[in-house]
């Protein structure tokens, strides 16, 4: 691909550059991403993308930034009590690690203070403090909300585009507690697997909240 001149913006702004970054990193992973391997895809000098993103790190939390706006937290119409924000909220953030399995990552490693991460939160904590719920269990679930949607999701998604390795066979001789288990685990990464997991996160928080108060 031919390069413009140094200094030349190609026709760059910030959103061109943050989706053929998301791009990149979907096609080819994390580990091959950096700011020339960007500038090749894009057809400039790196430091035409300099211009408008100041370095590797940066970018890296605007491609944080633009997956992130794909979590739709409460749909037009959608009720508003805690749980169900909750619910909402929990699920496009499902959609969007699998949309993106080699980007997801970021979201787990780095600190996400942008905006649009924010005011997910606020949506959150702002029915939860609506209902009643004692702030000290509203400061709490946040983080234990997505505690387990980090961990749970990243382990789903850690196969990347093929999808979350299989469950192991167990040997009932050296393992019987888990070759005896192994069957309930047969929709690992399936949508009920996750809406499991999800009740108990969710149940803990009300208990909490019905504890405190």
């Amino acid at each position: 691909m031919v390069r413009r001149a140094r200094g030349t913006s190609a026709g760059l702004d910030r959103e061109r550059i943050a989706a053929a970054a998301v791009a990149l990193v979907d096609r080819d992973g994390l580990e091959r991403f950096g700011v020339r391997r960007l500038a090749e895809e894009l057809g400039v000098d790196p430091m035409s993308i300099y211009h408008h993103v100041k370095g590797k790190a940066a970018l890296l939390d605007v491609i944080s930034e633009v997956v992130l706006a794909e979590v739709v937290a409460v749909p037009d119409g959608a009720p508003h009590d805690w749980e169900e924000v909750a619910r909402l909220t929990a699920h496009s953030y499902r959609d969007m690690a699998y949309r993106h399995p080699r980007v997801f990552p970021l979201l787990v490693t780095r600190a996400q203070a942008s905006a649009v991460a924010i005011t997910a939160l606020e949506r959150l904590v702002a029915a939860m403090r609506a209902a009643g719920v004692p702030d000290r269990v509203a400061a709490d679930a946040p983080m234990v909300l997505f505690g387990f949607l980090n961990g749970h999701l990243l382990a789903r998604t850690g196969g990347g585009a093929d999808g979350p390795a299989p469950v192991p066979e167990f040997d009932p001789q050296v393992y019987p507690g888990m070759a005896a288990l192994a069957p309930w685990w047969a929709d690992f990464g399936s949508v009920a697997e996750f809406d499991r997991m999800l009740a108990a996160v969710l149940d803990g928080i009300r208990s909490q909240a019905a504890r405190s108060v």
